[in-house]
């Protein structure tokens, strides 16, 4: 499993130009999508853009044409949140300035820049409760000076909250089966509850992937992130729903499965390693001190040997009472004054 699953099933459903075109057809102000020539749709390399900020931003960024026939450029931004970010508009911000930069150094002789458009995904736990724009974060008693606004940046973000979207919306929206089941399961595997409840809705688009070229792909992918998301102890019912869907799933899910258990064993046999490598190594650490304990004692009271009882309280030491009895030795005037609670 990926260590950010939640990102490799959102690009995984939306990096291909087709499906972020039915999304953000789905998302933008009517007037905007009746605009775009969605045909035109490309995906736009991010990879000039700030290392650090792309980390935290979707790097799905494409570019788009007008109907207008001018040689109009249009760039939109899609990604996806799984928390929420007080200081997302002020990210989206510093993304489209670093966009703009790179646009300007690849089109030098170009006259204008290009709008560019940015949506998020939410599938917050909860719902999207924080900034939206740039102006929810600037000081409002600071910007109702008159005049003030007009100097500052206006940005606003398209903030797409899974949270609040019922699965009647979802099914309205006209996405392939991947990416619709994509959101589906972005909203709601980290609510197993949710998930198994509303899993007969999304039975038919599952089987629709499941036939379609390439779905058996696309349907493992879904079905990884699942295994990975959902807690564990709902993880019977849910290969309980998916094992309805037939033979073509059920396959699938034996994969999985035996994916699962064999990472599992190997997690398992590596912790054991890790657990014994430093078990050998404090009881090695332990069998030195005593050791060097041992003979600063016999060396200090001219023993050949220590007696039994003496022998018995060194290994009966805790490693406390082990550095206690070291410090002891150099001002000790007899062996029962080294061990002497």
């Amino acid at each position: 499993m990926t260590p950010r699953p939640h990102d490799a099933l959102f690009k995984a459903a939306f990096e291909a130009p087709r499906h972020a075109a039915a999304l953000l057809r789905a998302l933008l102000p009517a007037e905007v999508s009746e605009a775009i020539a969605w045909d035109t749709l490309a995906r736009d390399s991010a990879s000039s853009i700030d290392v650090a900020l792309v980390d935290h931003h979707g790097d799905l960024q494409f570019q788009a044409r007008l109907h207008s026939g001018e040689p109009a450029l249009l760039i939109l931004l899609l990604e996806h949140q799984s928390t929420e970010d007080p200081a997302m508009p002020l990210r989206g911000l510093s993304y489209q300035v670093q966009a703009w930069e790179r646009f300007r150094r690849d089109h030098q002789h170009a006259r204008w820049l290009p709008p560019i458009i940015a949506a998020v995904v939410s599938h917050v736990p909860g719902g999207w409760t924080t900034s939206r724009s740039l102006d929810d974060m600037l000081d409002p008693a600071v910007m109702a000076v008159p005049g003030m606004a007009a100097l500052v940046p206006r940005f606003s973000l398209i903030i797409v909250d899974l949270a609040q979207l019922n699965d009647d919306v979802l099914h309205a929206w006209s996405l392939g089966a991947f990416p619709a089941l994509a959101l589906w399961v972005l909203r709601d595997a980290r609510d197993p509850v949710r998930l198994l409840r509303s899993f007969d809705t999304w039975s038919s688009t599952m089987l629709e992937l499941l036939e379609s070229p390439g779905g058996i792909t696309s349907f493992t992918t879904l079905v990884t992130y699942l295994f990975g998301v959902v807690d564990p102890m709902y993880h019977d019912e849910l290969r309980g729903k998916l094992d309805q869907l037939g033979a073509r799933a059920r396959g699938v899910i034996m994969t999985i499965a035996e994916f699962l258990e064999e990472k599992g064993r190997k997690e398992g046999e590596e912790k054991g390693r890790k657990e014994g490598e430093e078990k050998g190594r404090k009881e090695g650490e332990e069998k030195g001190r005593l050791d060097t304990l041992r003979r600063l004692l016999l060396v200090k009271f001219k023993l050949p040997a220590l007696d039994a009882a003496h022998e018995a309280r060194l290994h009966a030491g805790t490693p406390e009472a082990i550095d206690r009895y070291v410090e002891r030795v150099l001002n000790a005037d007899t062996l029962a004054a080294v061990f002497e609670d």
